[in-house]
């Protein structure tokens, strides 16, 4: 599903280069749970980026689903994104005196869907993250906790075949920690494919999978042998 060949991602100012990724590779077959680690400044939220078709590398190739993303349009980026990338942010992104309900329709919204069939989507997803007896309440009166559900259900909203999820458990307690990361591996066992950036240990896993980053390269891609299952 992703091949990643040789990616570098360098940013030139009149005076500094800044190698944020260098000479990366690595592929995600359709169906993994992978996590990407790395501290702060290791490059792994710039690789978040590209794997999100949000930015291009500066040398390399990106491959998803059999096309190179690097040489598509604007216009075709956005399409790509719209279809088969689900975002899951650690700051929920949600518009904060708006419903549950109408955060998870509003995607779908953008991509021309009735508007029956956008409320059916929300309200099916919001139940599946528990969160049936939430679904009329403004986003700023949900916990952490709940706010990342909602999100959740937005991003699984448009059956995208990949999920990407930045530090989903950022800004929540480590008890709801827990339930989301339950939420992920039912997502994986009904066959979405989720790559998490996280900078956790304990997070990461959750995950089957483990690339490890540093100073903008791969140093450990490692199948996960402390694989924790939320029961």
């Amino acid at each position: 599903m992703i091949k990643i060949s040789h990616i570098s991602k360098i940013y030139k100012t009149d005076d500094f280069e800044t190698r944020a990724l260098d000479d990366v590779s690595f592929e995600i077959k359709a169906g993994e749970f992978v996590a990407i680690m790395g501290p702060s400044g290791s490059g792994k939220s710039t690789l978040m980026h590209i794997l999100g078709a949000l930015d291009t590398p500066t040398k390399g190739e990106y491959i998803l689903d059999g096309e190179s993303v690097e040489e598509l349009s604007d216009d075709e980026l956005a399409d790509i994104r719209n279809r088969k990338i689900g975002f899951i942010f650690q700051a929920f992104n949600l518009l904060p005196r708006t419903t549950s309900l109408k955060n998870v329709m509003l995607p779908m919204a953008y991509a021309g869907l009735p508007k029956e069939e956008r409320e059916a989507r929300a309200k099916k997803y919001l139940e599946m993250v528990g969160l049936k007896d939430r679904m009329y309440h403004l986003s700023n009166q949900l916990s952490g906790g709940q706010q990342q559900r909602v999100a959740i259900a937005r991003g699984i909203a448009m059956h995208p075949s990949i999920l990407l999820a930045d530090e989903p458990t950022g800004n929540i307690a480590s008890s709801q920690a827990s339930e989301v990361m339950g939420i992920f591996q039912k997502l994986n066992e009904e066959g979405h494919t989720i790559i998490m950036i996280t900078h956790e240990p304990d997070i990461a896993e959750h995950a089957k999978r483990i690339i490890h980053i540093k100073d903008g390269k791969v140093f450990e891609d490692k199948i996960n042998t402390n694989f924790r299952k939320v029961i």
